[in-house]
């Protein structure tokens, strides 16, 4: 039985390992550039960073004044530890079920081929008639590794802003039931160290002002405040997702040289993912207070401090949400909106004030995103496929509205 053309041409972009941290970043433009010409769109590449190219590719609408529609996907991929794989990551072996195992079949290469092969349905289908608004298919480096690089540098430039773009749609999440995700908004990343000073000294007596209390207290206050998340989640599951609470967890500890020897110094690092409906000051006063309690001397470091917290309009009255949603609702599929509990790049175009939503279309799969074993299902691949046939003209048609 012959291949769907999707499906082959999504594995052969799974088979390009853009794994981190050396993404082979050419190769994915090259490929991308030949399948723009095969699908009779112009390529464009740019570069705020040497040698991490953006690649887009843009159909122009019947009304180019108009805002853009910018389909968005990340190229690179996070690292691979082989030996836990049942199948070579980069060979996007596809078993008997149908099921595709490689590294992006879910984080997000599958979206970035859905979008192609949707425009390719809707070209053949139409006789190339364009769409009235134009169309931007954006591909994107370092997403995985923040996108400082990125998409971060990318919408400050004369380039993003001569693209004209008036909505997004970006990644979200597979979804184990038989319920769409869509993404209006992502929890802040901060990422964030905290210094414990104290005195040294042999490891046989009580020293004052040692380093290993104020820890012991800073993880106290750390653990007391993630139960409490932990518990307002637990106790309203009916009406709250993880995105809508704050979490933080301890990933990191460093300190001391040798195990008789009262260390100098303790420095624990941590991970805090901030719904955006919380008070930023709030947060930070919490963790000043943390080190005050601690004890003399405790301080706190940035790593990383997100601050976006625009949420992208979901009510009935907005055109983008109302069409996308039209659809989903024509095609009888349930869905539901979420904050998402990680970072993307659409928290970006949020930034720059462009409203974005977060959407993969896969259901009844298992989350397996930067997991081993990730794997999409051809079946759910191609009723991702069929979908966007759908929601794409719904939204590049779209009207002019205030």
């Amino acid at each position: 039985m012959t291949e769907n053309i999707a499906v082959t041409k999504f594995r052969e972009f799974l088979r390009i390992n853009t794994e981190q941290p050396n993404p082979d970043y050419y190769g994915c433009r090259d490929f991308l550039f030949n399948y723009a010409k095969e699908l009779g769109i112009t390529p464009w590449g740019y570069e705020c960073v040497d040698k991490k190219p953006f690649v887009g590719m843009t159909l122009f609408g019947t009304r180019p004044e108009l805002p853009s529609i910018l389909l968005y996907c990340h190229t690179d991929v996070v690292p691979t530890f082989g030996e836990f794989w049942t199948y070579p990551p980069y060979e996007a072996f596809k078993d008997e079920k149908g099921n595709i195992f490689a590294r992006g079949a879910q984080d997000m290469k599958c979206v970035g081929i859905q979008y192609l092969e949707a425009l390719r349905a809707l070209k053949a289908s139409n006789d190339n008639k364009p769409f009235v608004r134009t169309i931007h298919i954006l591909w994107g480096p370092d997403e995985e590794i923040g996108g400082h690089d990125g998409m971060e540098k990318f919408v400050e430039t004369d380039c993003f802003k001569q693209l004209n773009v008036g909505f997004v749609l970006d990644e979200g999440l597979a979804s184990e039931n038989d319920v769409y995700r869509l993404f209006y908004a992502e929890r802040c990343v901060w990422w964030f160290k905290i210094i414990c000073p104290g005195s040294p000294g042999h490891g046989s007596r009580f020293i004052e002002n040692s380093a290993g209390p104020k820890l012991t207290s800073i993880l106290q206050s750390v653990n007391n405040f993630r139960e409490q998340q932990r518990k307002k989640l637990e106790e309203n599951s009916d009406k709250l997702n993880l995105g809508d609470v704050t979490s933080i967890n301890l990933s990191k500890v460093e300190g001391g040289v040798q195990t008789n020897v009262i260390p100098s110094e303790f420095v624990a690092y941590f991970d805090m993912r901030i719904t955006p409906t919380d008070d930023f000051n709030t947060i930070e006063e919490m963790i000043k207070n943390w080190c005050k309690n601690a004890g003399k001397g405790v301080t706190y470091e940035f790593l990383q401090k997100g601050l976006c917290r625009k949420l992208t309009p979901t009510d009935s009255s907005d055109p983008w949400w109302n069409a996308l949603t039209s659809v989903l609702k024509e095609e009888n599929c349930k869905f539901q909106k979420e904050i998402f509990i990680g970072g993307t790049d659409a928290r970006y175009c949020r930034g720059a004030g462009i409203p974005a939503i977060g959407f993969s279309p896969m259901i009844n799969t298992p989350i397996l995103l930067h997991d081993h074993n990730e794997y999409l299902n051809e079946n759910v691949f191609l009723e991702g496929v069929r979908l966007y046939t759908k929601i794409i003209p719904r939204l590049a048609n779209l009207e002019e509205f205030k």
